[in-house]
């Protein structure tokens, strides 16, 4: 693992701005950005989670109003809305509303379960157990307490929670073994290795404590398989590849205890930059419905005009 001299570093990584400072949690939560007209967030993002499409405010809206996106039910309010006007209504307008409520409630339901079940996904991920460095010592807390610039302890077969940079472990010069089968499917075991200044220096929870390195690399990115930044500490600045990198939803693997410094958290993860936002989903036949009722209804509308 060589070093850079710091006065070549601007020329040659131009582009990074993401900044990671090692035990400052405050220099992190300085930063915000914005994400919608005067709105803003913090820019680092925390490491819980969220997959769930509603909550307790959100659910009645937004779940009429992805209902609302079939024409069927549209078309089903526009006949009852003509069944209001006495002089062309042909049945009381509640015998149309009756099925289409029990219609809408039947799917409300069915969404409502499935989001129940993101809500309970989404707690059991973020109350999983991992050990923090506080102060000088690691205390044990959930993965939902992690923050960008934690130095984070890891045991035999747990599972990674966040992407970070691999600082030493207790295999002979800080190799360390993971399985990536849940991010992609492969089973076989692939090692990483931490720096040799590193994994010379960081020898015990007091030098973790005292390593105030800064790391800077890339913006978050879906790029599961690239990874590009440079390790300043000393006075000396050091390149970092993705064989520095442990992702989050890998699993350590014949290696005792590793230690790794946060890098990216949460939904800056590249494994969630790898999911996405849960879209609504329709199938073929729900796109074929919806031709149907444009026509017919096309048609209806032709019949009455001509009449």
């Amino acid at each position: 693992s060589g070093s850079l001299r710091g006065a070549e570093y601007p020329l040659a990584f131009p582009a990074f701005t993401w900044e990671v400072r090692a035990n400052d949690r405050n220099y992190h939560k300085q930063f915000k950005k914005r994400f919608a007209f005067c709105l803003s967030k913090q820019k680092y993002a925390g490491n819980a989670i969220k997959t769930a499409k509603y909550n307790v405010f959100t659910f009645l809206p937004l779940n009429l109003y992805e209902q609302f996106h079939r024409m069927a039910n549209i078309y089903f309010v526009f006949v009852i809305l003509l069944q209001t006007f006495p002089a062309i209504s042909t049945l009381p307008w509640y015998s149309l509303l009756f099925p289409l409520s029990c219609l809408l409630i039947i799917r409300g339901v069915r969404d409502l379960i499935d989001d129940i079940g993101r809500h309970q996904s989404d707690r059991n991920i973020n109350n999983r157990p991992c050990e923090i460095l506080c102060g000088k010592s690691f205390r044990r807390q959930k993965w939902c307490d992690i923050c960008v610039g934690d130095i984070v302890r890891l045991r035999k077969d747990s599972l990674v929670p966040a992407d970070m940079l691999l600082l030493c472990s207790s295999e002979p010069s800080s190799l360390c073994y993971v399985e990536t089968s849940d991010i992609d499917g492969e089973t076989n075991l692939k090692f990483r290795q931490a720096l040799l200044v590193t994994h010379q220096e960081l020898v015990r929870e007091e030098s973790m404590a005292a390593f105030d390195g800064t790391v800077t690399c890339e913006e978050p990115n879906s790029r599961m398989h690239s990874f590009t930044g440079t390790l300043s500490w000393r006075g000396q600045t050091y390149p970092l590849d993705s064989e520095r990198i442990l992702l989050r939803g890998c699993r350590l693997r014949n290696t005792d205890l590793c230690y790794g410094l946060v890098l990216y958290a949460g939904f800056d993860t590249k494994i969630m930059r790898n999911c996405g936002k849960i879209k609504r989903k329709k199938t073929k036949l729900d796109h074929m419905m919806d031709r149907l009722v444009i026509i017919v209804s096309g048609a209806n509308t032709s019949c009455s005009a001509s009449l």
